[in-house]
């Protein structure tokens, strides 16, 4: 191999313990294909037989349009809630040994495990005006269960364990003697976590950022219990989409589908170039 292929990171014939490179690049090409490239652009060859003027009705119909901001806007608002927490909670658990610890660690991933129709009867249940929760916003004027603000409980309840897992592992790798030389030289806490801490978590913040925000956008069992799916208030763009399967419109559903295709693209694109950004702004993971 020449000198300017090592150069640019080329190890295509370095001894693995697993098959050869060109076994397991054709096996990854043939997986992801079968499994992601035909089903996404099956909904892209649906959509181009709808002709520009009827694909352009149904992306501007006031339905499909408000259906898209709340479910956009919830799952933002929601992936940026779980990075504040997602990094608080991580925090918690790398730094502090506590009783008990154990257990919050495992509560973290429940829900990965819980169904979300479950989890969305049990947030409906809790967050009702007769509920646990609910009986005690009741008096405040705040109403949680049936609304908009449901949906983002929701999404913040299935989206959490993303950051939390992908801040965590980083977080641990990091040296405390760093923290402490920071100390030493006069830097206060606030000035420690932001110019010392947090470039290094950076890169991994905005992938759990990315992660929880993508599984939002499709989320739909733990949503439709709890949003009270009110056309233009409460409907997001997944059951939608099931209302219009359910009315055999498959040209509108698929409609709706290739839209949440192309800005959750769009979306994921630009995070990945901030990603980069972030990667070679500080240094890490390069």
């Amino acid at each position: 191999m020449s000198d300017a292929a090592l150069a640019r990171g080329w190890h295509f014939r370095r001894p693995s313990v697993i098959p050869g490179f060109g076994l397991t690049l054709g096996f990854t090409i043939a997986y992801l294909t079968l499994i992601i490239l035909i089903p996404l652009s099956g909904v892209v060859w649906r959509t181009t037989g709808l002709g520009w003027t009827e694909f352009w009705a149904i992306a501007t119909d006031e339905r499909t349009v408000k259906s898209l901001q709340i479910s956009f806007g919830a799952s933002l608002i929601a992936a940026l809630v779980n990075v504040v927490f997602g990094v608080v909670v991580a925090w918690v658990l790398v730094r502090y040994r506590f009783p008990g610890r154990r257990i919050v660690d495992a509560v973290v991933d429940l829900p990965f495990a819980l169904p979300t129709a479950v989890a969305g009867i049990a947030l409906a249940a809790i967050y009702a005006p007769n509920g646990w929760v609910g009986q005690l916003l009741a008096p405040l004027g705040i109403k949680v269960a049936f609304t908009p603000l449901g949906i983002v409980v929701a999404l913040i309840f299935i989206g959490l364990p993303f950051v939390v897992r992908t801040v965590q592992p980083v977080m641990e790798e990091i040296d405390r003697e760093v923290e402490e030389v920071a100390a030493t030289l006069g830097a206060s806490r606030l000035q420690t976590v932001t110019r010392v801490v947090m470039p290094g978590l950076a890169p991994a913040v905005l992938t759990g950022f990315a992660l929880a925000f993508a599984r939002a956008v499709g989320e739909y069992g733990s949503v439709i219990f709890i949003a009270g799916n009110i056309p233009y208030v409460s409907e997001i763009a997944p059951l939608l989409i099931i209302i219009r399967l359910e009315e055999f419109n498959y040209a509108g559903a698929t409609a709706i589908a290739a839209i949440m295709l192309a800005i959750s693209f769009l979306m994921l694109f630009v995070i990945n170039l901030v990603q980069a950004w972030s990667r070679r702004r500080y240094g890490y993971g390069t």
